[in-house]
């Protein structure tokens, strides 16, 4: 058939979603319920920000693996490459205009992280292209060939960053505009927090509107339901997946420039590192959700940040805690197929 049929069409093979508001409520139920616990109300802000931010950045590195999930079926071990190499290939625009982040302007310093985050986003974006077309096209349909060739993946991209940019931490101080923290009444809200937050908040209403409200949402989530009927629909599902896994890995980029801003200091492996975290966020959020992501992530950030304040001693486990929790619930995680 030609491409030319109505898109509604395609629509049609998607099932009626019904709202779900349970999930949406966890975070504020969750911050309401701390505020007696903690006890001070500053002490409660600056924790519940702190935790916004650090959600927001897993979110942003967590949803374009839960995309290319959601639409590819593919295990990607190796999403975390993406984030290392995002990171520093961002130090070839921040290292050399150290002298324009010195400079107390926020317009400046915004500036030149904007040409970092840009210069590490298509970078990431190529690779994830390469990635894909070399590595990941020869294993579709047999995850453990693709859990095992893509932690490969990442094993080799770790030792081409100590190549290129040698095995030595990397010391990457934020811009001066954003050190320190804002007071407000007695609460300390760090600066560089509220950017994160305001970033992390972009990124999904843009990934929201674009899967609800334009066409190329419509497809990705006709593709993630019937991927036969899209074909038959005439449009090229492949191409489709290609696009997905380079923007899946240019978010990692972007996760990968603000977290390194937010530790100051790139190693090569922490990509790798936070693997983990990324998976844990993505099975609570639900496989292929990024609603669910977004959700997952700010829950996973803030039960850390409490549990460190409240028992430092349950804070190292606080995550797997959480997730055993979401799926004795909800065994599917808080929702699934990109529902949220």
């Amino acid at each position: 058939m030609s491409a030319t049929l109505p898109l509604a069409n395609a629509d049609a093979a998607l099932p009626a979603a019904k709202l779900d508001i349970a999930p949406l409520l966890l975070v504020p139920l969750l911050m309401l319920a701390m505020l007696p616990l903690v006890g001070s109300f500053p002490t409660w802000v600056t924790l519940t920000v702190a935790g916004l931010a650090m959600g927001m950045m897993y979110f942003i590195m967590a949803s374009g693996l839960t995309l290319v999930f959601g639409l590819m079926s593919v295990l990607n071990f190796g999403h975390g490459a993406f984030v290392s190499v995002g990171a520093f290939t961002a130090t070839l625009v921040l290292l050399p205009m150290r002298g324009w982040l010195e400079m107390d302007s926020l317009l400046v310093n915004l500036g030149v992280l904007l040409l970092a985050v840009t210069v590490a986003m298509i970078a990431t974006a190529l690779l994830g292209w390469a990635f894909e077309r070399i590595i990941i096209k020869p294993v579709y349909g047999q995850h453990l060939k693709q859990i095992l060739i893509t932690m490969g993946g990442m094993i080799v991209a770790e030792q081409l960053i100590h190549v290129i940019w040698g095995a030595e931490t990397i010391a990457l101080p934020l811009p001066t505009a954003l050190r320190g923290a804002i007071l407000m009444g007695d609460a300390a809200i760090e600066k560089y927090r509220l950017v994160a937050v305001v970033v992390g908040l972009v990124v999904f209403v843009a990934m929201f509107l674009t899967l609800n409200r334009t066409k190329l949402g419509l497809l990705i989530r006709a593709g993630v339901e019937n991927g036969e009927m899209v074909e038959a629909l005439g449009y090229r599902i492949g191409r489709l997946f290609v696009a997905v896994f380079a923007a899946g890995s240019a978010l990692a980029g972007l996760g990968g420039v603000l977290w390194g801003l937010y530790k100051e200091t790139l190693v090569a492996a922490m990509g790798g590192e936070l693997m983990v975290l990324i998976f844990i966020v993505i099975i609570i959020g639900g496989l292929g959700s990024v609603g669910g992501c977004f959700i997952g992530a700010l829950l996973m950030a803030l039960v850390a940040n409490y549990a460190s304040f409240l028992a430092p001693k349950v804070a190292l486990v606080s995550n797997i805690i959480l997730m055993i929790a979401i799926l004795l619930w909800r065994p599917a995680g808080l929702y699934s197929k990109m529902r949220g």
